[in-house]
Parts: C-alpha cells; sequence; structure tokens
C-alpha cells in the first residue's frame, strides 16, 4: 500500500532534520510551491517538488553568494539545506513580514534587474534558460485538460518555441533571475528585496524584463512600465521580440495551475479554463486572476 505523503508532512519531517522545531509551522500559500511560515523562526519553508533539487541548490549557493556581493536577494536560513523529504525537496528562507497595505512598486524591479545584471558572472553553474520546458512535462502529465485545450497549448507551445528560436537578443547574454516580476519582490523595511530564486539560468537579458510586461493582464499600469523601464535604463517594448516573449510566459504560467487542476483544485481549474479561452480568442487585454 503507498502511502502519499503530504507537502505540510514533508515540511515538518525536514525542520526536524535541519534542527528546527516544526511545532508552531503555519500554511501561507500553496501554489507552484507549498509554503509555510515557523513564525517563532521567523524562517520560511518552502517544499517543492523532488525533480527541482539540483535548482535548489543552485538557488540556496546563487543567493549567498549575491547576498556577499551586497544584492538584495532574500537570505536562505542558516541550515543545512535542501533537504530531501518523500517525493518532496524542502527550503528554509528567512521571513520578511509583509505591510498589508502596500507591495513594492515595479519600478523597484527595475533598479534590482539593473544592479542583478551588472554584477559579474557568478561562481557557479547556472542552466540554461529553456523556455516552457515545465509546460511540457505539465502537459504530458495532465489528467485534467481535455484532449482539445492539450493539442492546442502543445501546438501553441511549438509555435512559440519557433518565433523565440528567430529571436535576436540586443541586452546580450548572462545570468537571470528567470522569473522576476513585482510579485517576487518583498519589502525589508525601506529596503525591496527580490525572492524566488528557483529558476536562476543563464540566457537572454530580457527574459527578465519581459514579465513585467506581460503582467498588464494582471492590471499593471503604462506609469508602472513607464518606471520600471527608466529605472532599469532599457525600455523593451521598443524591441519586436516583446510579443513572443509575453506569449510564453502567458504559456509559462499556466504550469501551476494544471498541477492544482489535477490536484482536484476546483479554482485552479476555472481560472485555467478562462486563461486557455482567452489565449484561443488571441484576447490581449483579457485581465487574469492571480490565484
Amino acid at each position: 500500500m503507498t502511502t502519499t505523503v503530504s507537502p505540510e508532512s514533508a515540511a515538518r519531517a525536514a525542520c526536524r532534520l535541519s534542527g528546527l522545531d516544526g511545532r508552531s509551522l503555519t500554511p501561507l500559500h500553496n501554489h507552484a510551491t507549498s509554503v509555510f511560515l515557523l513564525p517563532d523562526e521567523g524562517i520560511v519553508v518552502r517544499v517543492s517538488s523532488a525533480p527541482q533539487r539540483q535548482r535548489l541548490e543552485t538557488a540556496v549557493s546563487l543567493t549567498r553568494w549575491l547576498l556577499a556581493r551586497g544584492f538584495p536577494a532574500t537570505e536562505p536560513a542558516d541550515v543545512s539545506q535542501p533537504v530531501a523529504e518523500s517525493s518532496y525537496v524542502i527550503t528554509f528562507w528567512r521571513h520578511y513580514p509583509q505591510p498589508a497595505s502596500s507591495t513594492p512598486p515595479a519600478g523597484h524591479l527595475g533598479s534590482l534587474l539593473r544592479s542583478l545584471h551588472d554584477l559579474p558572472s557568478p561562481p557557479l553553474e547556472l542552466p540554461e534558460y529553456e523556455p516552457l520546458a515545465s509546460l511540457k512535462v505539465a502537459l504530458d502529465a495532465s489528467t485534467y485538460l481535455t484532449s482539445s485545450q492539450r493539442e492546442w497549448l502543445t501546438a501553441r507551445r511549438g509555435e512559440l518555441l519557433e518565433s523565440y528560436r528567430d529571436l535576436e537578443f540586443p541586452l546580450g547574454y548572462g545570468h537571470l533571475h528567470a522569473d522576476a516580476y513585482p510579485g517576487n519582490t518583498l519589502w525589508d523595511g525601506q529596503e525591496v528585496r527580490l525572492g524566488d530564486w528557483d529558476e536562476a539560468s543563464f540566457g537572454p537579458r530580457e527574459i527578465d524584463l519581459a514579465n513585467t510586461f506581460q503582467g498588464i493582464r494582471f492590471g499593471r499600469s503604462t506609469e508602472e512600465l513607464d518606471e520600471f523601464s527608466l529605472r532599469y535604463g532599457y525600455d523593451i517594448r521598443e524591441w519586436p521580440g516583446l510579443r513572443v516573449l509575453c506569449g510564453i510566459r502567458d504559456l509559462h504560467t499556466l504550469g501551476s495551475f494544471i498541477r492544482r487542476a489535477d490536484r482536484g483544485d476546483e479554482a485552479a481549474g476555472k481560472q485555467l479554463g478562462y486563461r486557455i479561452e482567452t489565449l484561443r480568442n488571441e484576447d490581449g487585454q483579457a485581465q487574469w486572476s492571480a490565484a
């Protein structure tokens, strides 16, 4: 008989292995990753799937290097990590309590990315950026998608990858956060930190800029995009390849909703269906829900 271990159980076991008291473990959110808080320790516990282990090891090493260079990345907790437990890999991070009334404006991310891209190459091997690789895994494994949805998404993925291969990138190649958007920034007092480094890669610098512009689907304003561009020092809207990268980002965001829908999450299934419908109708202005 096979027993399925829940992310919470895996988190508690990993806490014990790392010498942390997991009795106060509290859920924070569950989307692409299950995230918990140890309030007494001031530590965030992130539970990811086991295939992510190498990327998580890279994320911990990279952020420690960035912090040593003075870059405001989120800080890994001072424990041995990552920890493998059952079918999961667990990492531990310093908790940054957020005010309820405000989130960091997009302009802060522009400044952070400018500083990140100006740093020398980190002394560790980063995986090459592979657009929509994780989406293929989700499409192949999904039990929720209809055959029509799967066929359309597979074809659309192929079209976007073909267009991506033809792009020329004026900003060149280097180390990337690769999941940079304002939602991955956090207040730390008056300072802003950049978190969620699981997808750190080597690739075209435009990747780190395009995600913020895809955010028009979540209500991001022209004024915010102007400030982001000013703070970074380059307006990607002048580059014809932005449309392709925003299309790739649109599809990339479906992966976590597919996995949640596969687990029976009705809200995720509803949002997934809406996003696919708007993509198939080529509705570039449709507003999506972030949760």
